[in-house]
C-alpha cells in the first residue's frame, strides 16, 4: 500500500455505501447458477450476434408503455384494460413475411418475440387463459406466423416469456406490482403451475424454439425449458442480459445486452425520441467487439405494421451489414476491445482481425486516412484490406489507385487506406468502415483490473496485471440506478477520482456527497493510454 497514492475525503454518514451491503463484483457478468445451457449451443449462439426483439401486445393500440400501466392504475382503468382492449384489437395490415424478409437484409440472425409480457396477455393460442389474440376480433395465431415467417427466411424463432402475469393476479385477487415476493412464482405455486403450462404450449406446438428468455423469475420454468428441449439456449435467467446499456468490460461466455431504437419497447406513437441508424450500428459493433450479442427491439403499430421511422433505421443497418457483416459473425474480442474509436472484433479462429473504424467524423468518400493500430503487429504473412471493395478502381477517378498498404512500426501497425466504394448519393455515408486484416499478431498485453467492494466509504478494486505500463491510473465510475427494471440501465456514469498505480495489487478511492435516496452501482477503472479497462459492476443492495 506504500506506493499507492489514496484519496480519502468524507462521505456523509448516511451515505448508501455504509446502509446497505454488496454483491460480489463479478456477480453480475456470471453465469446463473445451475445453467444447463449446452456449452456448444452458446458458442453456436455467440456465432450468430445479432438478433430482433420484437414487443407487441394487446395496449399497442394506446400507444402506452407495455403492460407497466397497470401498476398503481386504477381499478376502473384495470376493467376497461382486461374488458375493453381485446375487443378492439384486429391488426388487419400484419404481414409477417415483410418483417421477416426485412430483418433478413438486416443482417439478424435471431429473433425473440414476446408471446406473452406482464399483461397477462397471450399472442397464441392457449387453452389456459381466454385474455389472449384467439379472443379478439383479429382471432388467429400471431406467434405461429411469425415463426413460421422468420424461419422461412433462416432466421431462429426465440420466445420472450414473462412469469409474471397480471391478468393471474387480478383473478387471484392480488394487488398487481412487480418485483416483490407477493407476487412472484415461486410464492404463488398456482401461478407457476399456470406459467408452465403456458411455457408447455409454447415449446411443445411451434417446432423447434432456439431460445427463451424469461423476463422474471426463471426458477421452474427454465428447468421445465430444458427437460422439453435440452438444447434451447435460456438467455436471461440463465446468462448476462443488461438491458439499455452495454457493459464497460468483455463478459466471461456469452452475453446478450437488448437495446430500443428510441425510448420504448412497444409503439409509442408520441413523446419518442429514436436513436440514429448510425448510433445504433455503433451500439451494434461495441456489444461485439465485447464478445456480447445486441438484440435490437421493434415495436409494431396496432395495425401489424412496422413504423417507418424503425423500417428505415433496420434498413440502414442493412445496407452496413451488407458490406461488413464479416466483422460481426463469428467473432470474439481482441485483446483490446478498442482504440479510441476504433473497435476490434476477430474470427473465433484467429483467421482474421477486424478494425472497424466508427468515428463519429465520417470517412470521405474517395479519401485517404492514414491509420495506427497499436495493438496490433504485421508478420511477413500480414494483409490489409477495405470490406466491400477490391482495392482497384474509385469511380470518377481514374487517377488514383485505392491499394491499402501498411507497415510495422514500433508503435503499431500503420495503415493508409482509402474508402473507394459509393454506398449513396450524396457520397456521405457517415458509418463505420471496416479494415480486415489476416496474418497479425497482439502488439501488447492490456492491463486487467478487478472491482472488489464498497464498504464505510471506500471503493476497493484490484490492478490484476499492469500490461505493458510502469504506471497506470486507477479510479471507479458510479451510477444511480434508482427505479431501473432489474436489468434496465439509462444512468450516466460518474468518475471518481483517480490514483497513480505502479504495480499489481489493491486501490481505493473515497467518494463524497452522494445524493440520498439513490441505489447506486459502481465499477473499476484503470485509464490505459489506448483506452480505459473496465472491472466488473458491482451493484449496491
Amino acid at each position: 500500500m506504500t506506493l499507492l497514492r489514496r484519496i480519502r475525503l468524507v462521505l456523509p454518514a448516511l451515505s448508501l455505501i455504509s446502509v446497505f451491503g454488496v454483491l460480489r463484483a463479478d456477480e453480475a457478468l456470471m453465469p446463473n447458477p445451475g445453467s444447463l445451457n449446452k456449452p456448444e449451443r452458446l458458442e453456436w449462439f455467440r456465432d450468430q450476434g445479432f438478433g430482433l426483439f420484437i414487443h407487441w401486445s394487446v395496449d399497442s393500440q394506446l400507444g402506452v408503455v407495455i403492460s407497466h400501466s397497470l401498476v398503481g392504475a386504477s381499478p376502473e382503468y384495470v376493467d376497461r384494460f382486461y374488458n375493453e382492449l381485446p375487443q378492439t384489437f384486429d391488426p388487419d395490415e400484419f404481414k409477417p413475411q415483410e418483417w421477416a424478409r426485412l430483418a433478413k437484409l438486416a443482417g439478424v440472425r435471431y429473433m425473440m418475440f414476446t408471446t406473452k409480457h406482464h399483461s397477462g396477455f397471450a399472442m397464441w393460442d392457449t387453452a389456459t387463459t381466454p385474455f389472449g389474440v384467439m379472443h379478439t376480433p383479429y382471432h388467429y395465431d400471431i406467434t405461429r406466423q411469425i415463426f413460421d415467417a422468420f424461419r422461412s427466411q433462416g432466421i431462429a424463432a426465440g420466445v420472450y416469456y414473462s412469469p409474471d402475469d397480471f391478468y393471474w393476479l387480478r383473478k387471484h385477487g392480488i394487488a398487481i406490482n412487480r418485483n416483490i415476493p407477493d407476487v412472484q412464482p415461486s410464492h404463488n405455486p398456482g401461478l407457476l403451475a399456470y406459467d408452465q403450462a403456458q411455457l408447455k404450449e409454447l415449446l411443445s406446438n411451434y417446432g423447434k424454439v432456439d431460445a427463451l428468455f424469461l423476463d422474471g423469475e426463471a426458477k421452474g420454468l427454465r428447468e421445465e425449458a430444458w427437460k422439453l428441449n435440452p438444447d434451447i439456449i435460456v438467455t436471461r435467467g440463465a446468462i448476462s442480459t443488461p438491458e439499455l446499456n452495454i457493459p464497460g468490460k468483455p463478459a466471461p461466455g456469452a452475453w446478450e445486452t437488448c437495446m430500443t431504437m428510441g425510448s420504448a419497447w412497444q409503439y409509442q406513437p408520441q413523446n419518442e425520441h429514436y436513436k440514429s441508424g448510425g448510433e445504433l450500428i455503433r451500439m451494434l459493433v461495441q456489444t461485439r467487439a465485447k464478445g456480447g450479442n445486441f438484440l435490437l427491439d421493434v415495436g409494431p403499430k396496432p395495425n401489424g405494421e412496422l413504423p417507418i421511422e424503425q423500417e428505415e433505421r433496420l434498413r440502414e443497418i442493412a445496407l452496413w451489414m451488407f458490406v461488413n457483416s464479416d466483422a460481426i459473425y463469428g467473432v470474439r474480442p481482441w485483446v483490446v476491445t478498442n482504440e479510441g474509436d476504433i473497435w476490434f472484433t476477430k474470427k473465433k479462429d484467429s483467421s482474421a482481425l477486424y478494425a472497424i473504424v466508427a468515428a463519429k467524423d465520417p470517412w470521405p468518400h474517395a479519401a485517404w486516412k492514414d491509420i495506427v493500430l497499436h495493438s496490433v503487429k504485421a508478420t511477413a504473412a500480414t494483409k490489409v484490406s477495405v470490406l466491400g471493395q477490391d482495392d482497384k478502381v474509385v469511380e470518377y477517378h481514374p487517377d488514383v489507385t485505392p491499394t491499402t498498404s501498411w507497415h510495422q512500426e514500433k508503435d503499431g501497425l500503420h495503415i493508409r487506406a482509402i474508402r473507394a466504394q459509393r454506398l449513396q448519393d450524396n457520397l456521405h455515408w457517415p458509418n463505420p468502415v471496416v479494415l480486415k486484416i489476416t496474418g497479425a499478431e497482439p502488439a501488447l498485453a492490456p492491463p486487467q483490473v478487478q472491482t472488489i467492494a464498497a464498504s464505510g466509504g471506500m471503493l476497493e478494486g484490484e490492478v490484476l496485471d499492469m500490461g505493458d505500463r510502469q504506471s497506470l491510473e486507477a479510479g471507479f465510475e458510479y451510477r444511480n440506478i434508482a427505479g431501473e427494471d432489474t436489468n434496465a440501465r439509462s444512468g450516466v456514469w460518474t468518475a471518481t477520482k483517480t490514483v497513480t498505480v505502479t504495480h499489481p495489487g489493491k486501490f481505493s478511492v473515497a467518494i463524497d456527497g452522494l445524493p440520498s435516496g439513490g441505489t447506486y452501482e459502481f465499477r473499476a477503472v484503470i485509464h490505459h493510454p489506448l483506452l480505459d479497462v473496465y472491472g466488473a459492476e458491482l451493484k449496491i443492495k
